[in-house]
């Protein structure tokens, strides 16, 4: 079983946890000033990389927060989490 670190409540096995896409989405400032193929876009173009990527993910059978993790998609290792607002590991 994968064991992912919550940055609040510690290590947890991943059925706690919903993965939420993407992380890093910048949503943009005035969506109605958008073009429609801008949105869309926005709303379905993710990167789909293969090795380490930046995801969020949410501890929904715990303390319900979102939170990020470098995770490579190779491997299903988790390198990293870390707070929303914080900046990316190293």
């Amino acid at each position: 079983m994968l064991l992912i670190p919550c940055p609040w409540c510690g290590k947890r096995p991943e059925n706690e946890f919903r993965h939420a896409g993407q992380a890093h989405i910048a949503r943009p400032a005035d969506p109605s000033a958008v073009t429609d193929e801008a949105w869309a876009e926005f709303l379905y173009m993710r990167a789909n990389t293969k090795g380490r990527l930046a995801e969020r993910w949410r501890h929904l059978h715990g303390c319900g927060r979102f939170f990020n993790a470098i995770r490579d998609s190779v491997t299903d290792r988790i390198a990293a989490t870390y707070k929303p607002n914080d900046p990316p590991p190293a």
